[in-house]
């Protein structure tokens, strides 16, 4: 069996880099790490998979005539957590920049999650443990 000591990165295709940029660098704070300018896929920091590995969100700019988005989508969902003690404050930004929050919780984790669509269509989890009482 082979070892897996972390989730390195998720791959998402993008119509509009600039658009996909301002949602996941600027609404959600994830830090770019791929230099401003550098064709290709932008790469972003979402926390730390290893002592040494970053877990990234890369984000493909698809050409200007590819096909559209066609469902099912191959990615379900991607999910990042976040601190309990800034759930509430996720939500109320997430709301804040006009999107649909949609509340759950994970079936296996017993923990509080809630949902977003990024402007690709892609579904965005964010996965949080409950606060002591």
């Amino acid at each position: 069996m082979i070892e897996i000591d972390g989730l390195a990165e998720v791959v998402l295709n993008v119509r509009d880099p600039a658009r996909a940029l301002d949602f996941y660098e600027q609404l959600l704070g994830l830090e770019r790490i791929s230099p401003e300018g550098q064709p290709g896929p932008i790469f972003l920091r979402a926390g730390s998979a290893t002592a040494t590995v970053p877990s990234l969100l890369v984000l493909v700019p698809l050409p200007v005539d590819a096909a559209s988005f066609t469902p099912p989508r191959t990615l379900h969902h991607l999910a990042l957590t976040i601190p309990a003690v800034a759930f509430e404050a996720a939500r109320t930004a997430l709301t804040g920049a006009g999107l649909e929050v949609r509340d759950g919780r994970h079936p296996v984790l017993a923990v509080r999650t809630m949902y977003v669509t990024d402007p690709d269509g892609n579904e965005v989890e964010f996965i949080s443990p409950e606060l002591a009482g």
